[in-house]
């Protein structure tokens, strides 16, 4: 009996990546580094306004952080940010959730393609996914970057039709993941198990807890 899914597509940050303990220290070290460069930040974001933007694209994410400066800091603030997260996962910071190694590899055996659709830049994505060995695992990894899509769901919508999938199961953190899945008739799973807001995954098809609980959502 074949799968009853054509592929399952991945959100990165907050699904498959425990974004926090990367974001954090390089938001820190992008801030220190803007001001140093003699740019004026009114007020350091808190910890739970970064936290609020992860996932978000990287207009969306300086815009909220700092919404006061032109557009030329918010570039510079893009590649500083790139470099501090590369760096700051070559001194050890960063991991992938508990049981992604484990899921992705039952799941490929099962022979399902899998995907990433993400509204990260591409070099942060790919880097990661190579950095923690999983690189292998997708078919293929769409980035809001590398597409220059604004939305999630257009993205995941490009994603489909370059592939050509009927059907297909939609993994994510986030509202907009959700939102995506939907637009583009998958099946939605909410990851009711990162720093996502509680109303974030509202309108998900199903939540789950921990990441391998996939699998049986998955068999179902």
């Amino acid at each position: 009996m074949g799968n009853k899914y054509d592929a399952i597509i991945f959100d990165f940050d907050g699904t498959l990546f425990q974004t926090e303990k990367l974001a954090l220290p390089s938001f820190e070290r992008t801030f220190d580094q803007l001001k140093k460069d003699g740019i004026k930040i009114v007020k350091i974001p808190s910890e739970q306004q970064m936290l609020n933007v992860i996932g978000m694209t990287l207009d969306d994410i300086w815009n909220s952080l700092l919404p006061e400066l032109p557009k030329e800091a918010h570039i510079k603030a893009n590649e500083y940010m790139l470099k501090n997260e590369l760096d700051l996962v070559n001194e050890g910071y960063g991991a992938l959730y508990p049981g992604v190694i484990k899921t992705l590899d039952e799941l490929k055996r099962q022979g399902y393609r899998l995907f990433i659709a993400s509204n990260g830049l591409a070099e942060y994505v790919k880097g990661l996914s190579k950095a923690f060995m999983i690189e292998s695992y997708f078919d293929a990894i769409y980035t809001a970057g590398e597409y220059n899509t604004s939305t999630k769901k257009l993205l995941v919508k490009q994603l489909i039709a370059d592939f050509s999938i009927n059907k297909c199961v939609m993994v994510g953190d986030r509202h907009s993941d959700i939102e995506a899945g939907e637009y583009n008739h998958c099946l939605t799973v909410g990851c009711d198990f990162g720093f996502a807001s509680i109303d974030e995954l509202d309108g998900a098809n199903v939540t789950i807890k921990n990441f391998v609980d996939l699998l049986s959502i998955i068999d179902n």
